[in-house]
């Protein structure tokens, strides 16, 4: 027979540590034909951070994201990144862009206010086109006010970007500091389906709300969800790496079972986009911390389904049959031993 049950697991996770310096920087010109070149040593594995990079510099910097070209990222030649990982990378170099930005775009606008005659302020810029706030003639596109700028005046605009954590030094007398910037916090709901014949467990859907900040690419926000449950159903159920005497016998994926399309489960995302205070872009991180209350959430659920708390993880088939068969017995065959310690 199958059981259906729901779990709810709630979680936390810190992103740019203070405890240890975090920072990142960049260079920002803006370039013949109206382009912006970004130099970073920012790495792409695979979570479109340079999609989202893109994204902030055109905002900021009033073209459009095509226009936006980020250079070689070799650390020997281009300002240091630091590392991929720790759902660090929007929150740290998203917002060192957005500085290099808008010095660079400060400076766009005095020398376009000169040439116009009018203050800095009414120089508004979008999509690749400036123009005076309130005129309707004094308007160009940003590759010939660079043009204007480069051939007939000798300006190159230039900016760069510093974002550095705010460093806490740890307490002598007590060891004590505050570990990281900001935090993401996050809600997730699992249902499932348990199967008491088999032990299989499906899992139905899962509805995660998250705290991300100010959102930059959506989409790329709910896809960085939707992979972060696939990995941890896979980590609630199915993936166990086993050693004996330190050498694996778990040599390959024919034994190290990974989620395929049939076990995924629908997944509905709610993004809470309440700006970070602490930063000037106001983003957050969402990379690690959509995994967290996942696997929680999946067994929270089974105990819901079928009443067996499984403590061990994955929550294989084989694990969840011996739990259901010991709860069984512990119906069956109440403890006796009382009893016959009494009549002895």
């Amino acid at each position: 027979m199958k059981h259906r049950g729901r779990g709810v697991a709630c979680g936390w996770y810190g992103i740019a540590r203070t405890a240890a310096m975090d920072r990142a920087a960049v260079w920002v010109e803006l370039d013949d034909g109206g382009t912006v070149k970004i130099a970073t040593g920012v790495t792409e594995i695979g979570e479109g951070i340079l999609t989202g990079l893109c994204q902030i510099a055109a905002q900021e910097m009033g073209v459009r994201p095509e226009d936006i070209v980020l250079g070689d990222n070799d650390t020997a030649r281009v300002p240091e990144a630091a590392h991929a990982g720790a759902t660090r990378m929007t929150y740290m170099i998203g917002n060192a862009v957005a500085l290099g930005c808008r010095e660079a775009f400060g400076r766009f606008r005095t020398a376009m206010a000169q040439v116009w005659g009018v203050a800095p302020d009414s120089i508004k810029a979008f999509a690749g086109q400036v123009w005076v706030e309130g005129s309707a003639n004094q308007r160009m596109s940003m590759e010939h006010a660079v043009h204007v700028l480069k051939k007939e005046r000798g300006i190159v605009i230039v900016g760069s970007g510093l974002f550095t954590s705010a460093h806490t030094a740890l307490r002598p007398d007590t060891g004590e500091a505050t570990p990281w910037q900001s935090y993401v916090f996050g809600a997730q709901v699992a249902e499932v389906e348990v199967d008491d014949d088999t032990g299989e467990v499906q899992v139905l859907g899962v509805w995660a709300a998250h705290d991300v900040g100010r959102v930059v690419n959506p989409q790329q926000v709910e896809g960085q969800i939707e992979g972060a449950v696939v990995m941890a159903v896979g980590h609630a159920l199915m993936e166990e790496y086993v050693q004996v005497k330190g050498a694996t016998t778990t040599p390959g994926f024919a034994k190290y079972i990974l989620p395929t399309a049939l076990d995924i489960p629908h997944v509905t995302s709610v993004l809470l986009t309440e700006p970070d205070p602490k930063t000037p872009l106001g983003v957050k991180g969402i990379g690690e911390p959509a995994i967290t209350p996942t696997a929680a959430a999946i067994i929270n659920a089974i105990y819901d389904a079928v009443g067996v708390r499984m403590t061990r993880l994955p929550a294989t088939p084989e694990r969840v049959m011996e739990a259901l068969s010991k709860q069984r017995r512990s119906v069956t065959q109440p403890d006796v031993a009382p009893q016959l310690e009494t009549m002895s």
